[in-house]
């Protein structure tokens, strides 16, 4: 199987991990050899209700029953999405009602950046550095990443980057400014949080000079925070929200989402502003209603604030350097890439799932699923104590 994945399956590294997956169930994935390794992954945050949680399966063979795809998106009146575009607006503030389905996360950021320029009559898209919306043109073109880019250039015009949390920048968005797009918390950059009322200042700079303001919603949303939305821990409401990964509950989907008075834009001038085939696919719709229901009705969502306590406590180390993060969408720092590629390896041969992250090299991902118990993650942060007293007596 091995020679055949690297042989026909393109790759995205030179060193895949390489697991050969037989099946997985709640917070843990087994291989082959029927290892079962403990997930603190969660799929890169795709995985709110860990791995086969029976609600989503049911609502997915349920609707496999029925029909799967029919038409392209929008033309016919399709139960699952419009049942979950209805309660993401019954869970988000006014003016946030419409939302337009996607298949994946930077599909609906490039949505999220035509509707900006759709609604402005503006070119110019200011971003973030160490940003990273997704690997689109488009989305590429807003990644604070100039490494991961330069081999893919032109890309779009008209892009300013600024600095995250650094207040002074916001003087750049002008009338010029169709919007300024942000991830809530910036990810690839390290789990790096607003501070000092940034998103607000933001927010303010953005009404006084007409700007739209995007937050990427990708990573923190659906509950994995301690809200529902990441934006809602720090008093800014966006003009459009982008979410996906675990809106999907381990299906594939993305959305973007706005006041109807913005999202109509997209119907005229031109017609079809934006379309997509399989966008709203009533299989994944359902999956994600399912998911969505399980998060809003449980206490998932208050439940992840105590979970953070309990990782902080447990992960004190003189190798982890800080623990950045809200929730369940936490970040270890050490000192070096060495020593978090060690960490996250061995890890893995100890049955400890860990990742790396994009942009920040001495980072280990810790998002697990929302449903993981507090035995697992006792179970987790022992070995990872484990494998850093090894690391250390080496060193």
């Amino acid at each position: 199987m091995l020679t055949d994945f690297l042989k026909y399956q393109a790759q995205t590294t030179p060193h895949p991990l390489a697991m050969q997956i037989s099946h997985a169930k709640g917070s843990f994935i087994f291989d082959s050899d029927e290892k079962a390794y403990l997930d603190f992954v969660a799929g890169v945050s795709a995985c709110p209700l860990g791995h086969n949680h029976h609600e989503v399966i049911n609502a997915i063979k349920e609707q496999l029953d029925k029909y799967m795809h029919v038409m392209v998106y929008g033309e016919y009146i399709q139960k699952p999405a419009v049942e979950l575009t209805k309660l993401l607006a019954e869970n988000l503030p006014k003016p946030l009602e419409k939302t337009y389905l996607t298949n994946s996360g930077t599909e609906a950021i490039e949505g999220a950046l035509k509707l900006a320029k759709r609604a402005t009559g503006r070119s110019e898209i200011i971003a973030a550095h160490s940003a990273y919306h997704g690997n689109t043109m488009g989305s590429m073109s807003v990644m604070g990443y100039e490494e991961r880019k330069q081999a893919f250039r032109p890309l779009l015009p008209d892009i300013r980057f600024i600095s995250f949390n650094y207040e002074k920048d916001l003087e750049q968005i002008t009338t010029k400014t169709a919007c300024i797009i942000l991830e809530t918390i910036q990810g690839g950059a390290g789990f790096i949080e607003p501070k000092d009322d940034y998103l607000q200042k933001v927010r303010s700079r953005c009404d006084k000079v007409g700007a739209l303001l995007i937050l990427d919603e990708i990573q923190p949303g659906i509950g994995r925070t301690g809200k529902l939305f990441g934006f809602e821990n720090y008093n800014c409401i966006p003009d459009i929200l982008v979410t996906g990964k675990a809106l999907g509950g381990g299906m594939p989907i993305g959305a973007f989402t706005a006041s109807g008075q913005l999202m109509d834009l997209l119907k005229d001038n031109p017609k079809l502003g934006h379309i997509t085939t399989f966008g709203g696919h009533p299989v994944i719709a359902a999956s994600a209603l399912a998911t969505l229901k399980e998060i809003t009705t449980s206490s998932l969502i208050s439940d992840t604030l105590e979970k953070e306590k309990l990782f902080r406590k447990l992960l004190v180390h003189p190798l982890i350097k800080e623990v950045r993060g809200k929730g369940l969408m936490l970040a270890i720092l050490t000192d070096s890439a060495e020593i978090t590629n060690q960490l996250i390896l061995k890890s893995q041969d100890r049955g400890l799932i860990l990742f790396w992250l994009l942009f920040e090299p001495r980072a280990i991902r810790i998002t697990p699923p929302l449903t993981i118990s507090k035995e697992e993650i006792s179970k987790g942060c022992s070995i990872i104590i484990e494998v850093l007293d090894e690391i250390q007596q080496r060193l």
